[in-house]
């Protein structure tokens, strides 16, 4: 997108080669969306969805082998991407819904509708500001997390925390996955378990036995191993000074 905004990464999963087709047309007509990948089967989906990783998915219920919901099932964790399930049958709508799908498209649909579909969960994602965002699973409903909005991250095994605000939210998703999507977000890897934004940084103290510690705004402390100190020391004073040519300062 050329206005500086993050379009909408999707993926079509349907075992109908017209359906993946007719669905691509219409996302193609939209430039605040990306169809980054399309599928034929769940298997394919399986393998597909990690390396992809879509922020909404178009998703067919009835396949041969694996069905709709039991690729979910499948999929290690709580999807941390939008939901719109695509079927030519009713009676799943129910539990679509009941698994967090966002909307529910009944084949056969015509352009309007699906624009009506796409424009409402677009909406839902809260697209229309270009922020990045994290879309995460929580029960039945979806929270979305924009990457500014987070105070700290720390590692739990093959997931992270996010930290936002008085909040924690579960991401399928490695430390190292995140330094590499945030490093240009204004994050700094602080330790081999922590990434912080460099914008809730209140303040820098050593301890007695020479160790840093970052401050944040919430009063929460973190440590600054010695790997990572004069990465996250030049990132601050980096950022300090363009506060202050921002501001007319010498």
């Amino acid at each position: 997108m050329d206005d500086g905004r993050m379009p909408l990464r999707v993926v079509i999963v349907d075992d109908e080669p017209l359906a993946r087709s007719n669905l691509a047309v219409l996302l193609a007509r939209d430039p605040a969306v990306m169809l980054v990948g399309q599928c034929g089967s769940a298997e394919e989906a399986i393998a597909a969805i990690p390396v992809l990783k879509p922020d909404l998915l178009f998703l067919d219920i009835e396949m041969p082998e694996c069905d709709g919901f039991e690729l979910l099932d499948r999929l290690a964790g709580a999807p941390d991407f939008a939901i719109v399930f695509v079927t030519a049958h009713n009676q799943f709508a129910l539990r679509a819904f009941e698994v967090g799908a966002l909307d529910y498209l009944l084949k056969p649909f015509d352009d309007q509708r699906f624009e009506r579909v796409l424009a409402r969960v677009k909406e839902r994602l809260g697209t229309a500001d270009g922020a990045r965002r994290f879309i995460i699973k929580n029960g039945s409903t979806l929270d979305v997390v924009k990457f500014a909005d987070i105070d700290w991250i720390e590692a739990s095994d093959y997931y992270s925390t996010l930290h936002v605000g008085g909040r924690m939210h579960m991401l399928r998703r490695s430390l190292s996955n995140l330094e590499l999507l945030l490093s240009g977000q204004g994050f700094c890897r602080v330790h081999r378990s922590t990434i912080v934004n460099l914008d809730r940084i209140r303040a820098l103290e050593i301890r007695e036995d020479g160790e840093y510690e970052i401050v944040l705004r919430s009063a929460q402390r973190l440590r600054i191993s010695r790997r990572y100190r004069k990465p996250i020391l030049e990132r601050l004073e980096s950022a300090s000074a363009e506060r202050c040519n921002s501001s007319g300062g010498v």
